[in-house]
């Protein structure tokens, strides 16, 4: 006999509707609302909205970025390197002094005393700063923990030898060209390789600011193409020339893409002027006085030795290096400075006659220099006056002690002048981009509300 079934028919059988998630549902909803007009209109305008505030975003991060480099080349890393310099020229002054003032006898000269102890302190103060700024490399900081280290056994072998020099001792000349031997082998290329470091530095940090922002453009460049569709498309569907809205977006986005591309070009042109007219003649001009002081030091070290130090061949040393100096300072003995000579490039990277004149000045005082130091080895090689000679070298008048101290003002002089150009070049570059990360990210987002606005003013039609 056959059971009666329930009303509800038989359990688990599929006739029965299954229960739906309710994701699902939702999903099905956005679907079925997509295809419709209202739908598309939604979608249009919410992305038009992301890729305006996505382009605002990173043109405001990669000018922001570029901007700070900027500010770093100013403000950090330029004098730093700037510093760095100063440590090398003090200290290779203060070797140059140091043998001057041996060479004056037991009283040395005041002037002459001051100035080393000037250079020293000078010196011993920009390695202070040096080591306290933030971001040194691990090289820069070697280099500053080599001369922190080396300094005071190099002033106390110059005080050793200028004790000894006061009594008489001819000791006190060995220590004294033992002390220009750590200057020379330790401290200066110690004081090189700070300055190179944070050369380095300068580099790099001009790199940064200079680098084309290519995601911000070509994010420009979409937005501009999205906003231009979405009006064609508006136009094709309602014969409407204008959106209100949509053109405001596209007014906004072209502004922005305008200041970008027109802000980053006089930045970087200001900046590449910077360093071609101001940062690499800084670096040509800090070489050509290095190595005149370079070259002074070892004249005054040939007066001091006499001859005790030779090469191989059987030369002077000191002489050997003055003349190898001389060579690359200025080379030849006569004319001109020597096409690749340390001052024929700090001449050619002058951009103006004002810049070239302290450049030139330098370099007639060479050339008398040189003629004043042949001079010089006449009357001590060939007659044998060491004292005429002695007073040829640190005399004041018509001495090469009174060359050199022309050449050194007046390199002094231009790099005075290279710095001003190089701060007024950067300055230039850097201003370019002030407010422009700011008004680039209003803009966008007024240019995202702009769209927002057009694509809801078509939205209310459909209600």
């Amino acid at each position: 006999m056959s059971q009666p079934q329930p009303a509800g028919g038989t359990p688990g059988a599929s006739g029965r509707s299954a229960a739906v998630p309710a994701w699902r549902e939702a999903l099905d909803r956005l679907r079925a609302a997509a295809v419709t007009e209202p739908g598309r209109l939604r979608a249009i305008g919410a992305v038009l909205a992301l890729v305006l505030v996505a382009f605002g975003a990173v043109t405001a991060w990669q000018v922001a970025s570029r901007a700070t480099a900027a500010d770093a080349v100013v403000d950090t890393s330029q004098p730093l390197s700037a510093d760095a310099a100063a440590i090398y020229r003090s200290l290779a002054d203060a070797d140059t002094t140091a043998a001057s003032g041996f060479l004056s006898g037991g009283q040395e000269p005041r002037e002459v005393r001051q100035r080393y102890e000037k250079d020293i302190a000078l010196a011993s103060r920009l390695l202070v700063k040096a080591a306290a700024a933030g971001e040194a490399s691990d090289a820069a900081r070697s280099r500053i923990a080599a001369l922190n280290e080396g300094l005071p056994r190099y002033t106390g072998l110059v005080e050793a030898a200028r004790a000894d020099n006061r009594q008489g001792l001819p000791l006190g000349g060995a220590y004294l060209r033992y002390a220009g031997d750590r200057m020379r082998e330790e401290l200066l290329p110690a004081a090189r390789g700070l300055y190179e470091a944070e050369t380095g530095r300068l580099g790099s940090d001009y790199d940064d600011a200079e680098a084309r922002p290519w995601a911000a453009l070509a994010l420009g460049v979409v937005a501009l193409g999205a906003l231009a569709w979405a009006q064609r498309r508006n136009y094709l569907r309602t014969n409407r020339v204008f959106n209100h809205g949509l053109l405001a977006a596209t007014a906004a986005t072209a502004v922005v893409l305008l200041w970008l591309a027109a802000g980053h070009a006089v930045a970087r042109s200001g900046l590449e002027s910077s360093y071609a007219h101001g940062a690499r003649s800084l670096e040509a001009l800090t070489e050509a006085r290095i190595g005149s002081l370079q070259a002074r030091g070892d004249e005054n070290l040939t007066m001091v030795a006499r001859g005790a130090v030779l090469t191989k061949n059987g030369d002077d040393q000191y002489e050997t290096n003055y003349r190898s100096g001389m060579a690359r300072l200025i080379g030849g003995d006569k004319g001109p400075a020597r096409e690749g000579s340390l001052l024929d490039r700090a001449r050619a990277l002058a951009d103006d006659a004002e810049g070239r004149a302290p450049v030139d000045a330098a370099i007639k005082s060479v050339r008398t220099w040189q003629q004043r130091h042949g001079e010089v080895r006449a009357l001590a090689d060939d007659r044998g006056d060491y004292k005429d000679a002695l007073q040829k070298v640190i005399g004041e008048k018509d001495s090469t002690r009174a060359s050199f101290d022309l050449v050194d003002s007046e390199l002094e002089r231009a790099l005075g002048y290279e710095q001003d150009e190089f701060r007024r070049a950067a300055d230039d570059g850097r201003g370019a981009f002030s407010g422009l990360a700011a008004g680039a990210a209003v803009l966008t987002v007024l240019g995202a509300a702009g769209a927002v606005a057009g694509i809801g003013r078509r939205l209310s039609e459909y209600r």
